[in-house]
């Protein structure tokens, strides 16, 4: 997976990764044409109904592995502040590595990150930390060739140009990738120019702080490199439950219509390969009184 993330980041297309939370979603994501998948904190967090800064390191590789496992294109995975100091960073990057993540993206958040930043409320450590964590993060690399992304925060609390002083840093300690958070539309529009190098951008669709989102064909244009959508299924597929589950309790039945989910059903089967597993079993243990 590392070489077609490797393509993926030094072409010249612009890379929409969907955020997913487990091996399902990201599944149906690579069947229905996605070339990468962002493993994010806060959905990972929400998947164990918890917030991102409670997940252990220990959790988000195993979700990783499974992830890894169940798909066949690249899965950037967020680290957050990489589990603790520099030590602590390069734990983590052998194990995101075993897990089998292509890229890993890291943030000059401070450790333990607080759950505030969900209001947006965020502690930044000092540039020269963040720095020392990308250098142990790219010497703790076996060889695997897995990407090292660094995010900063600092564009929204202490402004664009700290953001991009801060980024350019990151990209001269040697990460091959960095996520910003431009306030604005007209500071969306200046990062990529003004970092150079290979920008990530959150689109972050329903967020609170008046964050604008742009289509794939905009991104391209400002010259972002990748993207990533941390809302996109999450909260669409949350509306479709209550939906069912509201329906169920005021009436006493879901509502959903019974020949759509016969066939809804078979490709839910087939998306996790039941017919592999039949054969198996056929050719062994529901065969034994044939042999």
């Amino acid at each position: 997976m590392h070489a077609k993330f490797h393509a993926l980041r030094d072409g010249n297309r612009f890379i929409p990764a969907l955020g997913v939370w487990d091996a399902y979603t990201a599944r149906v994501a690579e069947r229905l044409g996605i070339e990468c998948v962002h493993l994010g904190g806060y959905r990972m967090g929400v998947h164990y109904v918890t917030s991102e800064p409670l997940l252990s390191m220990t959790e988000v590789a195993q979700t990783c592995r499974y992830v890894t496992a169940a798909v066949d294109i690249p899965v950037v995975v967020d680290v957050g502040a990489g589990f603790g100091e520099p030590l602590h960073v390069m734990r983590m990057v052998r194990e995101m590595e075993r897990a089998g993540a292509s890229c890993i993206q890291i943030e000059d958040q401070a450790y333990p990150k607080r759950v505030h930043y969900h209001k947006g409320v965020e502690h930044l450590i000092a540039p020269g930390e963040m720095v020392d964590k990308i250098k142990v993060a790219l010497d703790a690399r076996s060889g695997t060739g897995m990407t090292v992304m660094a995010r900063t925060d600092a564009m929204r609390t202490h402004g664009f140009e700290e953001g991009v002083r801060r980024a350019r840093s990151y990209l001269d300690a040697g990460a091959e990738m960095v996520m910003v958070f431009p306030n604005t539309e007209e500071e969306a529009r200046l990062a990529p120019r003004e970092i150079g190098g290979n920008v990530t951008y959150t689109n972050s669709e329903g967020n609170r702080f008046g964050r604008p989102t742009f289509t794939a064909a905009q991104f391209q244009e400002m010259g972002y490199k990748l993207a990533i959508y941390p809302a996109a299924l999450l909260c669409p597929l949350t509306q479709e439950m209550k939906r069912v589950i509201t329906n169920l309790v005021e009436t006493g039945e879901t509502d959903l219509p019974k020949d759509e989910m016969i066939a809804w059903r078979d490709e839910v089967e087939e998306l996790i390969g039941l017919d592999a597993l039949y054969r198996i079993e056929s050719e062994t243990v529901e065969n034994e009184g044939e042999r």
